[in-house]
């Protein structure tokens, strides 16, 4: 599985894109997930052309290939819609197959209701462009009322199948309070896309290091990824805790930190 590593983007939160793709380049990787957030805007779904082209460009010098787009919007509202379909066209210029996003707000999102039926509803004209575009949508594990692979699993099977997991190994802590292992295993096949987050501290706690700093067993995870045949995107995502990184410097050690630990594994 080593071929299907990338680096998410918004690992480097703060930082321009250009740092992160030279960071990541440097480190090993070949594969990017970029962000397109109002949090982390290395894409936006209103760049013009000539701005798309740009950062088409400083991809192609690093040798680097974009596998997704993290366009997290919220599906409960029209704005969160247009935002989400607009963005498909990031996906088609980039030429990658999956859109990542979440339910509701990227953050802050604790105290909103989720209304089952308006998502559905919301999600078809969504997922009826995928289906022109040849895209595929992956709804990341995130939030109170979709925090697990387990949760998702339902509304995907009330859905077609360009509605897919984007599975995140520590959100699944943070937000459902469950360990990824057995919940990975009751989802597997409608992960799509997996957003891979070691996770230190208490479950609550806003803490996620590079990989293999935490306390994950990722053997454990890619074992129950290799019995259910996944083959899709595995983006490392760091988020750090909410006073670091300080420097450039923190982010790149820690990506390479990771690569190199994920190589050993993997390899």
């Amino acid at each position: 599985m080593f071929h299907n590593l990338a680096i998410n983007s918004n690992t480097y939160h703060g930082f321009s894109l250009e740092q992160a793709i030279k960071g990541a380049s440097k480190a090993g990787f070949k594969q990017i997930e970029l962000a397109a957030v109002d949090h982390t805007p290395h894409l936006l779904a209103d760049m013009t052309d000539t701005e798309l082209q740009a950062k088409k460009t400083l991809l192609e010098s690093y040798g680097m290939t974009c596998i997704g787009i993290g366009a997290h919007s919220n599906l409960l509202t029209d704005a969160g819609i247009e935002n989400l379909l607009n963005s498909m066209k990031l996906a088609t210029y980039f030429n990658c197959t999956y859109l990542i996003t979440s339910t509701g707000e990227a953050h802050g999102d604790t105290d909103i209701t989720h209304d089952e039926k308006l998502l559905i509803k919301n999600l078809e004209p969504v997922l009826h462009k995928c289906e022109e575009l040849g895209l595929t949508l992956a709804i990341e594990t995130h939030g109170t009322h979709f925090a697990t692979g387990n949760s998702l699993k339902k509304l995907a099977q009330q859905l077609n199948n360009r509605f897919t997991i984007n599975y995140d190994t520590a959100n699944v802590i943070f937000y459902g309070d469950v360990l990824p292992y057995d919940d990975l295993t009751t989802c597997i096949d409608r992960v799509a896309f997996i957003h891979l987050k070691d996770k230190l501290g208490k479950n609550k706690e806003w803490n996620f290091p590079a990989i293999g700093d935490g306390h994950l067993d990722f053997k454990r995870i890619f074992h129950v990824l290799e019995s259910g045949n996944f083959n899709g995107p595995i983006s490392v995502e760091i988020e750090f805790t909410p006073d670091d990184p300080k420097t450039l410097e923190e982010v790149n050690h820690a990506v390479e930190r990771s690569f190199y630990y994920l190589k050993r594994l993997l390899e």
